[in-house]
């Protein structure tokens, strides 16, 4: 690693708070699939596969302890929303962290520093990184210092999921329900990215990406709100 690499590592590290020992652990974080061939490096898949574990747990850890009364059913809806790529991307960008991705040239000239399923990728294997180097309990205090901000966020907003507010106002407007077309998925089968659009009619909205198909179908939902509103 060259010594202009170190220091944007290392000021990234002095952003976080997090005094992180292995640096090419760190570095590692952001190495995106697509410039594994160009780089020689092992891409950050595997990171982001642990990291999105820490995440969970810890979001779940969080939500249980900070909402008592609150059912299943709603603390699953919250942890859906700010886990998710949307929620992820900004924070992503407010650490700097799209300026320090790696991408193949293709990548890269296609906008994927901007992209929010890389962002979000990159934000979990950057807290993988800060587990093994750290361990759970600097994870935790990193993961938190951004999601706390996104639970009060949703709790201020209401419980509705996308799909629900677009369906009611849908039902108010045309009467048209909308239908979920799953078109594509891309990535290998631990880090899958699912292409969804919304069928209103005969028109099509989309389309937008997800983890998973209920993560693609609410951010295609959004996507249609947006184009309608």
């Amino acid at each position: 690693m060259d010594k202009g690499r170190l220091k944007e590592l290392q000021a990234f590290s002095k952003r976080t708070g997090i005094h992180i020992k292995n640096m090419e652990l760190l570095n590692h974080a952001f190495v995106h699939r697509s410039s594994t061939n160009e780089s020689h490096c092992q891409n950050n898949e595997r990171l982001e596969f642990l990291g999105d574990s820490v995440l969970g747990v810890v979001c779940a850890s969080y939500l249980y302890k900070a909402l008592p009364d609150f059912a299943e059913g709603d603390l699953a809806k919250i942890k859906s929303v700010v886990v998710s790529e949307k929620a992820l991307a900004p924070v992503a960008i407010e650490l700097g962290i799209d300026k320090l991705l790696i991408l193949g040239h293709g990548e890269e000239m296609s906008g994927g520093r901007k992209k929010d399923a890389i962002l979000a990728d990159c934000m979990e294997a950057v807290i993988a990184a800060i587990y093994l180097d750290q361990g759970y309990k600097t994870a935790e205090a990193y993961i938190l210092s951004f999601l706390t901000k996104s639970v009060d966020e949703v709790l201020s907003k209401g419980l509705k999921d996308y799909k629900t507010l677009l369906q009611e106002y849908l039902q108010k407007k045309d009467k048209i329900c909308p239908k979920y077309e799953v078109i594509g998925s891309s990535g290998p089968e631990h880090a899958k990215v699912f292409e969804v659009v919304v069928v209103l009619g005969d028109k099509k909205i989309g389309p937008a990406e997800g983890k998973n198909k209920k993560e693609a179908e609410q951010n295609a939902a959004k996507m249609a709100l947006d184009s309608l509103k």
